[in-house]
């Protein structure tokens, strides 16, 4: 039974909806979801190879924050240094949150690393082997190993005034050495800058039959180079070698008004991201003082950039550790997704007869490939148009359609060339499609494409019949087995007409057609959900039954915020599961008591996007491409589409009604801010994911 108060009617004295006190920051929101990440490297209910996962995960992620939120910050506390965020702070008071929260993470990061994982794992005889516990066989097998395999690529660079400080790739490994003595010339400068290039491992495994070693003995790439760095410097002593990391701002800027062709613009821009402007400065732990200031100097950062830590500078560079030992146990047991059977042999047929709705990871990806790969192949089908954001490398979609594009089917690809981290791979896939005769665009200038969506054309008695797939993710195989997602396939007239009608907007010019059955950003969707949540409130008023369920990434837009709010006022009850930013608080008396928020971090990356309202008794479903950010809303090209299968319906509510229940893997947001880790075991609910998975295996 809810406990949420149910208030009746709204406040007369209600509070200003839009005073910063009714909001929580979002960047330091985006801190409290990676905390609650590295969290789950403690819990030992998780395999112990996959808490090492969520440790490189949070690192991950706060390099990304730092290249792009913390990049943004600084260049807005630099042109506009007084305009405040919803919360009502400046930039430069943000940032020095910032700095405190994220100094607090990596300590923890550290601890949890060092003081937790590392004695687990070599419990399990994985051991990081330090230079003093070096046998004589592996200090030997070790030195070979520099002077053959790593010596030849390293490039020490001496500094003086005819070397001067090299320039430092974004999230490099490099050393600065302190040296004694003097070299062939005469020179001596005292220090010196070693830079290892990306191609060499970060961890080497010392083989099992050398004398001393385990069956999971490795050594970082930084213990190497420390103990033989002498000999990259013949006659001079080493009396220091450290290790750092300069962080850059990564985010690419195309004045897309002024370019006449956007890929060569990105091009051009993306040989430059790694070259961006200093955000953060990582030094070991024991670097001298004098050095760590040098090194601040040089790169123009203040102390409160400068990250010291006990480790390698890198945590993320240990996911790769999992894959080099095998070790099931230790690892997450092996699923195999469901798979729709009507999916893998005439899918048109299929499609015919009803909708179908695949839950990723849990159901499998292979429907998609194959709704393209027949449509490629079927002398029915006379086009294909579909948008791509994220595909990954050698992608599977893409060879579909390059191989309709080959059997003369007319083939158009909206690809997002600007999908940020992945640009050069879309360049590359674009200009694979435009080779065999695809027609590819990259939307509209001043939006990015973040919709999801394949439409076929086929042939068939009557006339021509659309089809199509409506997706909550991207068309990449390999995060269909990571994240959670929604895809949708329907032959539904007005949906395909409504797919087809969004097409044109992309590829074409003219004025915005009126929508049938899909809500439209930067148009339709956001007011939609907001008339959708106001109607709640009405009926709430008028004791129609009335509730709110929705499920996203993020929830940052103010005037999202402010409908739930007064929805909240109005006494409906709300429960939002959001993985990670959240500017709501919920529990504000008067505001926001009948309003819960849950985040649920577990195996997968939970990705869909879902909004479910009461409407009086008959629950109306949505499934969206699009978070309640501003981005999402009003600055690119997103759809929601509606479950209009009354069985298909009832299974995502029921899936989410999980989520909403999770005692196990689920956080609950306060109204100040913080976390609170429910972590309620429970054998008859082991959580939303472990359900699903469990519904799945059994068929």
């Amino acid at each position: 039974m809810d406990s949420r108060p149910q208030s009746t009617q709204e406040s007369e004295t209600a509070p200003d909806l839009g005073a910063p006190e009714l909001y929580l920051n979002r960047e330091l929101s985006l801190l409290a979801f990676n905390k609650r990440v590295l969290e789950q490297a403690l819990d030992e209910s998780v395999p112990l190879l996959e808490r090492l996962k969520f440790v490189c995960i949070a690192s991950s992620n706060l390099d990304e924050f730092f290249e792009i939120r913390v990049a943004g910050l600084i260049k807005m506390a630099e042109l506009n240094p007084n305009q405040r965020a919803s919360d009502g702070q400046t930039p430069q008071e943000l940032l020095r949150h910032i700095a405190e929260r994220a100094h607090a993470l990596v300590d923890e990061q550290y601890r949890v690393f060092n003081d937790v994982l590392l004695p687990a794992m070599e419990a399990e005889q994985i051991r990081f082997l330090r230079r003093s516990e070096w046998s004589p066989e592996q200090d030997a097998w070790l030195a070979r190993f520099f002077h053959e395999e790593l010596m030849p690529v390293l490039s020490p660079i001496g500094l003086d005034p005819a070397h001067p400080f090299p320039r430092i790739l974004n999230k490099s490994l490099n050393f600065i050495v302190q040296l004694q003595g003097k070299d062939a010339f005469g020179r001596n400068s005292g220090f010196a800058v070693v830079q290892a290039p990306r191609a060499l491992p970060r961890l080497i495994q010392i083989p099992r039959d050398v004398t001393g070693s385990g069956p999971h003995d490795f050594v970082f790439l930084s213990s190497v180079i420390h103990a033989y760095v002498d000999d990259l410097f013949p006659g001079m002593q080493a009396t220091g070698c450290y290790q750092f990391r300069i962080t850059r701002n990564s985010d690419l800027l195309v004045d897309e008004e002024e370019t006449e062709d956007l890929l060569e613009a990105l091009e051009g821009e993306l040989a430059q991201r790694q070259w961006g402007d200093s955000v953060r400065l990582e030094v070991a732990q024991n670097c001298p003082e004098h050095l760590w200031r040098y090194l601040m100097e040089t790169v123009q950062l203040s102390p409160s950039d400068v990250y010291q830590v006990n480790g390698p500078v890198n945590l993320n560079r240990l996911m790769a550790l999992p894959d080099m030992i095998e070790r099931p146990e230790l690892k997450f047991s092996a699923f195999t997704p469901r798979l729709h059977r009507g999916m893998t042999q005439d899918v048109f047929a299929a499609l015919r007869e009803r909708d179908v709705l695949l839950h990723h990871p849990f159901d499998a990806f292979t429907p998609v490939l194959e709704f393209l790969r027949q449509a490629a192949r079927d002398p029915n089908v006379l086009a294909i148009k579909q948008t791509l954001y994220r595909t990954g490398a050698k992608s599977p979609v893409v060879e579909a359609l390059i191989e309709a594009a080959r059997n003369g089917k007319e083939v158009t690809v909206v690809v997002e060339l600007r999908a940020r981290f992945d640009e050069a791979e879309n360049i590359d896939l674009a200009e694979a499609l435009q080779e065999v005769g695809a027609h590819v665009v990259y939307g509209v200038v001043g939006y990015k494409t973040h919709a999801k969506m394949i439409l076929v054309v086929r042939r068939e008695e009557g006339g021509l019949r659309q089809y199509a797939h409506l997706g909550t993710g991207n068309y990449h195989p390999k995060t269909a087995r990571l994240y959670t997602d929604y895809g949708l396939f329907t032959c539904d007239a007005k949906v395909g007409d409504d797919v087809h009608n969004v097409f044109l907007q992309l590829t074409s010019l003219g004025r915005v057609s009126a929508l049938h059955r899909l809500l439209h950003s930067p148009f339709t969707l956001q007011k939609t959900m907001v008339a959708r949540i106001e109607r709640e409130a009405e009926n709430h008023r008028a004791g129609r039954p009335a509730r709110i369920r929705a499920k996203m990434n993020q929830l940052v837009d103010a005037q999202m915020i402010q409908a739930l709010y007064r929805a909240s006022r109005a006494g409906v009850p709300i429960d939002l599961v959001v993985r990670g930013m959240c500017s709501l608080r919920p529990g504000l008396p008067g505001v926001s008591d009948t309003i819960r928020v849950t985040s649920v971090i577990g195996r997968f990356l939970e990705h869909t996007r879902v909004f479910c309202f009461e409407n009086g008794g008959e629950p109306e479903v949505w499934l969206s491409s699009a978070d309640w950010m501003e981005r999402n809303l009003y600055k690119r090209v997103e759809v929601a589409f509606p479950v209009l299968d009354a069985r298909l319906r009832k299974r995502v509510l029921s899936e989410l009604q999980h989520y909403i229940d999770d005692r196990v893997r689920a956080w609950e947001l306060d109204a100040d801010g913080s976390y609170t880790r429910i972590g309620i075991p429970d054998e008859h609910n082991p959580g939303a994911q472990q359900l699903l998975l469990d519904e799945a295996t059994s068929g």
